[in-house]
């Protein structure tokens, strides 16, 4: 089993509590960017995290807020809904990782669930050059509308087919992306894929999109 490693992420004017997992051989980091009142013990990340080791893919969870914007939000809900606030602080730990010996070498995907998914494309949008694929679960795409045509990763969105009006939006973002993108529908999931076996569905989909666009040999290098 995969070792989680947690550690402080120093961003200017902010302290980040983050998970490293990094499996042997690893290749690609995949950053997580948690939904709407969640962090990065939310146990439906951490089990995506555990099947893209298994994968041999990293990943960085991280908690996009700090532990008194938590309680703030909490109470008041008002911070989780402020994706330039939640898309800045991804960015930051983008390059973050970009400034890591250890890490910068390794090919960034980034997954995000539900609001989480729009700050994943606005920073896919900003920084074009570094993330070479997304993965959406869930995501509240219409909280990314001014961006998606500037999305040049490989897109992914994965939503449950009861989660009726997150998969409307969805097809609709799919027709504003520019980019390689599909949608992928998990049968009888809701929007938080409680139902038996359908993260698991959603943590496969997800793995066979990051090993083809950030293992595969030949797939497309951001850089070059």
């Amino acid at each position: 089993m995969t070792e989680v490693r947690s550690q402080t992420i120093k961003l200017p004017g902010v302290e980040l509590l983050a998970d490293l997992r990094l499996p042997g051989n690893c290749r690609a980091l995949v950053i997580f960017a948690h939904g709407s009142g969640s962090g990065r013990l939310s146990a439906r990340n951490q089990f995506v995290a555990d099947i893209l080791a298994a994968r041999g893919l990293g990943s960085l969870l991280f908690d996009l807020l700090t532990q008194k914007e938590q309680r703030l939000d909490n109470e008041t809900g008002e911070l989780r809904f402020d994706i330039p606030l939640l898309a800045k602080r991804l960015v930051d730990v983008v390059d973050w990782v970009q400034r890591d010996k250890q890490l910068q070498p390794l090919r960034v995907g980034l997954f995000g669930a539900s609001t989480g998914a729009a700050a994943a494309l606005l920073a896919a949008a900003q920084r074009p050059d570094v993330v070479a694929a997304v993965v959406s679960r869930g995501g509240r795409t219409d909280l990314a509308w001014s961006v998606l045509q500037r999305v040049k990763a490989p897109t992914l969105h994965i939503v449950g087919s009861e989660d009726v009006q997150v998969l409307e939006l969805n097809r609709l973002a799919g027709r504003m992306l520019q980019c390689e993108h599909r949608l992928e529908v998990v049968p009888g999931a809701t929007h938080l894929f409680e139902e038996p076996g359908t993260l698991g569905k959603a943590a496969a989909l997800a793995a066979d999109w990051f090993v083809a666009h950030l293992q595969a040999s030949g797939s497309h290098t951001p850089n070059g």
